[in-house]
C-alpha cells in the first residue's frame, strides 16, 4: 500500500515537473520571438537568434511527445484515475496547439502585424509557470480539496495522505506483529503438549506391555498351579487306596 502510495506520488511529481518544464519553456520560445521580432524591426541581425528558436521549438516538440506518452503509459497502467488523465490529456492538447501557434509565429518574417505580447507569453496554458503563487493547470483536481492549492500545497496535502496511510499500516502492522507473537506462543505450547502427549503414549505403551507380560505369567502360574494340585490328588488318592488295600478285614 505504501509502495502504491509513493509510486503514484512518483508518478504525479514526474507528469508535473515535464509540464512545469515544457510551459516555460514555451514561454522563452514566446519571449524570443518577441525578441526577434523587435530585432528585425529596428534593423538587427536576428540570425542567431533564429538558430535558437528552431533548436527550442524542436525540444518543445519532443517535449510535449515525451509529457503524452508518459501520461498514456501512467494511465494505462492505472497509476493515475481516467478522468484525472483525460483533463491532462486535454492540457496536452492545449500544448501542442500552443506549439503550432508558436510554429506559425515564427515562420513570420517580423514585418506583419505582431500578436500582442501578453497573448504571445500567455498562450492560455502557462499560468502555472509564471510568478510565485500562481496555480499550474495541471495540478487543478476535480475534488474542492485541491481546487486552487498550489505545487507546494498539493504535496503537502499528498504527504499528509501518505503519513495518515503510514500511521494506518503501522498499527495494522503493530496488530500483525502480536497476532504473530500470539500465533508462535501457541506453536511453541501445542510442540510442548506434543511431547508431553508423546511421552504418555510411550509410557501407555511401556505399561500395556507389562501388563501383557504379567498376564502370561499369571496364566502360566494358573496352569502350574492346576497340575500341581491334579498330582496331589493322584498322590492322595494312591494313598487312600494302599491304605484300604492293606485294611486287615
Amino acid at each position: 500500500m505504501i509502495k502504491m502510495a509513493l509510486i503514484r506520488k512518483g508518478v504525479e511529481e514526474n507528469l508535473l515537473q515535464n509540464y512545469d518544464a515544457t510551459c516555460r519553456l514555451a514561454q522563452e520560445i514566446a519571449e524570443n520571438i518577441h525578441e526577434r521580432n523587435r530585432l528585425q524591426r529596428t534593423g538587427g541581425n536576428p540570425a542567431k537568434l533564429n538558430m535558437t528558436l528552431r533548436a527550442s521549438l524542436q525540444k518543445l516538440k519532443q517535449n510535449i511527445l515525451q509529457l503524452r506518452e508518459t501520461l498514456v503509459r501512467a494511465s494505462s497502467q492505472r497509476r493515475i484515475m481516467q478522468s484525472e488523465a483525460d483533463r491532462r490529456q486535454n492540457l496536452v492538447d492545449d500544448l501542442v496547439t500552443r506549439e503550432k501557434q508558436l510554429c506559425s509565429t515564427f515562420s513570420r518574417d517580423g514585418t506583419d502585424p505582431e500578436p500582442s505580447r501578453s497573448s504571445l507569453m500567455s498562450g492560455g496554458f502557462g499560468a502555472g509557470t509564471g510568478g510565485a503563487g500562481s496555480v499550474n493547470p495541471w495540478l487543478v483536481n476535480e475534488s474542492e480539496e485541491t481546487k486552487g492549492l498550489t505545487f507546494g500545497e498539493i504535496k503537502q496535502q499528498q504527504q499528509r495522505v501518505i503519513d495518515a496511510q503510514d500511521a494506518g499500516l503501522d498499527a495494522l502492522s503493530a496488530v500483525i506483529s502480536r497476532q504473530k507473537r500470539m500465533g508462535e506462543e501457541i506453536g511453541n505450547e501445542l510442540d510442548e503438549q506434543n511431547e508431553i502427549i508423546d511421552d504418555i503414549t510411550q509410557l501407555v505403551d511401556k505399561t500395556d506391555s507389562r501388563i501383557r507380560n504379567e498376564t502370561r505369567r499369571v496364566k502360566l502360574v494358573e496352569t502350574k498351579s492346576a497340575s500341581c494340585g491334579m498330582m496331589v490328588v493322584i498322590v492322595l488318592l494312591l494313598i487312600a487306596i494302599i491304605v484300604v488295600a492293606s485294611w486287615p478285614t
